[in-house]
């Protein structure tokens, strides 16, 4: 039985992973942007409902792929390294507040947990787009600078992802239970 769990542990992730990259690649709205290439897109809620749904290691592994392997195949392959330093901290950020409410799904909790995932994303975005300046040459004062004036892509993602997560996840809670049961 635990050899069954398992690999539908396993089926899941790769799906996660392919549903976010699909999530990135049909839906992607360029924003022009001091530093980086950086567009809207709906990877960062695919993310948050992959580590909700499997776990912090297994939802995590899921983004990882999903994000990076669209950044790796897509341009954004030099970068790609950052998203998926976002996505462990997503996943750790995401399975601590979890954890802090001792696994109750209710309707607040999810919802606290979407609010401070997209927090989270607007201070990961600006620490990626921040490195992404060093990247480009310049130095520290000017990073800093031109990521402050870079974020509305990162914006409109972490809104998204406040709004989206908890109606996709209650949409979805039920079939995602029924389907662990077997």
């Amino acid at each position: 039985m635990g050899r069954n769990r398992q690999l539908l542990r396993v089926i899941l992730t790769a799906l996660f992973a392919a549903i976010i990259y699909i999530g990135i690649w049909i839906l992607r709205i360029p924003i022009p942007a001091m530093v980086g290439r950086p567009f809207i897109h709906f990877g960062n809620t695919l993310m948050v409902l992959a580590i909700l749904f499997l776990g912090g290691v297994w939802g995590g592994v899921a983004a990882a792929i999903g994000l990076g392997g669209f950044d790796v195949l897509n341009g954004y392959a030099a970068t790609s390294w950052l998203t998926v330093s976002e996505v462990i901290v997503m996943a750790l950020v995401v399975s601590a507040l979890v954890r802090a409410f001792h696994h109750e799904d209710t309707r607040g909790h999810i919802i606290v947990i979407a609010v401070i995932a997209a927090i989270t994303k607007v201070i990961t975005s600006f620490i990626v787009a921040t490195i992404e300046g060093f990247m480009a040459g310049m130095t520290f004062k000017p990073a800093v600078i031109a990521a402050f004036l870079s974020p509305p892509a990162a914006a409109i993602n972490a809104v998204a992802l406040a709004v989206i997560v908890p109606i996709l996840y209650f949409l979805l809670r039920g079939a995602f239970r029924t389907v662990l049961r077997q």
